[in-house]
């Protein structure tokens, strides 16, 4: 029987918003593996990991897709992950190296993905949700979910531009209802709170090209002018300086563009490294800039409405989004120690660590593993399903039963159900991610 441990080949994607060349952890990773070189003056954005068929990761020995491998050997999976999921990997594993804004999205719930997909599988080209993980690999900044409700209607009326652009009357509404119930518990009133949210959200959305033209220009030049000044109040969680800032940068890379308005209704967040956060399906969000790990529901379905040239989706996007509102602080994941590894005495002693990254849904978790002298070890406990795993710094060699391989910086290994995994660091700073899927795992985590 295979030893579960295939070394694999992974693609890249590259799209405008990539990051250029050499400065793209992505396409970095890519040239571990042969046959890939880098282009000095292309963009490169994405590193995908896993069986989804438009990018498949490959065997480096056979070059046989992983979801063949998968196909022909069931126990690879695990039964309890092949009844629920077919046999193919729930989960889609990425890197992303971000040069520019990607589209302000959201990634549809199953039962809309579905019907999206058969209505117009060109722009939706599967029929799975996409819930989806951001770990930081390199300091990251992006948009995330609906600001308090206070950001907002303060941002409704001190930003004259946009207050200009939803129009007076939309405005008062919105205040008038919120106002005194920004932070109410009260089901009925947070219901209302979702509502007003979506109306003035939507008006805003609608506008026309040249209104939001026009305004686009007055905006950037307000914003230059004021400065650390910008929509100052002690309210928002996001300072006059920053905020001015942001207008700039963003205008530079889509001039004119409706989504320098909704930086005024969505969080802005900044991960350092090793910080995460979870998007669930229907939260909207934009990545800015950053190198970052990312785990999904493998799905590739996009609804677009801002800072992109691709498909916009406008109407379906304002009728699908939850319209949940909550501070920064929400919307960053807590991680916590892993507790089904164990590490040897080098390990301990240099404060090497396992860090669990564990996402409320079934299709994946995530493990950060440092390693932090040579000699340090980890070994992992056998999981009931499959994993990938990511080697982002340093070197070492990991082994599955008699089998041991190197791994480097770039290096990409699938892993099968029930493999006991160790990971040995051959230098001072060895990093990996490994994400999985384990449905006994996620009661007994």
């Amino acid at each position: 029987m295979q030893v579960p441990l295939i070394r694999l080949q992974c693609g890249v994607n590259s799209y405008d918003w990539g990051k250029i060349g050499n400065e793209s952890a992505a396409a970095r990773f890519a040239t571990a593996t042969d046959g890939f070189s880098i282009d000095a003056s292309q963009p490169y954005a994405e590193l995908w990991m896993g069986t989804h068929p438009s990018n498949p990761s490959k065997d480096v020995q056979t070059s046989r897709t992983l979801l063949d491998l998968l196909q022909d050997n069931q126990s690879l999976m695990s039964t309890e992950v092949s009844q629920k999921f077919g046999n193919r990997l729930p989960f889609l594993f990425k890197v992303l190296s971000i040069g520019k804004a990607l589209s302000i999205q959201a990634h549809p719930n199953k039962k809309l993905a579905e019907q999206l997909h058969e209505k117009d599988p060109r722009n939706y080209p599967d029929d799975n949700h996409k819930p989806e993980m951001t770990i930081a690999i390199t300091p990251f900044d992006g948009l995330c979910g609906f600001r308090p409700l206070a950001e907002i209607s303060h941002f409704l009326t001190s930003v004259r531009s946009l207050k200009e652009l939803v129009g007076e009357e939309e405005v008062k509404k919105f205040l008038e209802i919120v106002k005194g119930k920004e932070t109410s518990e009260n089901k009925d009133a947070e219901e209302a709170n979702k509502k007003a949210l979506q109306a003035v959200f939507t008006t805003l959305m609608n506008s026309s090209p040249e209104k939001v033209s026009s305004a686009a220009r007055s905006l950037v030049s307000v914003a230059q002018a004021e400065g650390s000044e910008f929509a100052a109040g002690g309210v928002s969680s996001t300072s006059g300086q920053e905020l001015s800032n942001l207008v700039g940068r963003l205008n530079k890379e889509f001039e004119g563009d409706i989504g320098l308005f909704m930086i005024f209704f969505l969080n802005y967040v900044k991960l350092e490294v090793g910080e995460a956060m979870f998007l669930k399906a229907d939260d909207i969000h934009a990545y800015l800039s950053g190198n970052i790990i990312e785990c999904m529901a493998s799905s590739d379905n996009v609804v677009r409405a801002g800072f992109t040239p691709k498909f916009k989706d406008i109407s379906t996007l304002t009728s699908m989004l939850t319209y949940s509102y909550a501070p920064i602080s929400e919307q960053k994941m807590d991680p916590s120690d892993y507790p089904y590894v164990t590490l040897n005495a080098t390990a301990y002693s240099s404060a090497s660590q396992a860090t669990l990254y564990d996402p409320p849904i079934d299709e994946f978790s995530v493990v950060k593993t440092d390693l932090r002298k040579m000699g340090a070890k980890a070994t992992f406990e056998q999981i009931a399903g499959p994993s990938i795993l990511i080697c982002t710094s340093g070197e070492g060699k990991i082994s599955v039963g008699p089998k041991v391989e190197e791994i480097k910086t770039g290096y990409v290994y699938f892993l099968g159900a029930t493999a006991e995994v160790v990971l040995e660091s051959e230098s001072e700073d060895f990093t990996t991610f490994k994400a999985f899927c384990e449905l006994q795992g996620k009661e007994r985590l």
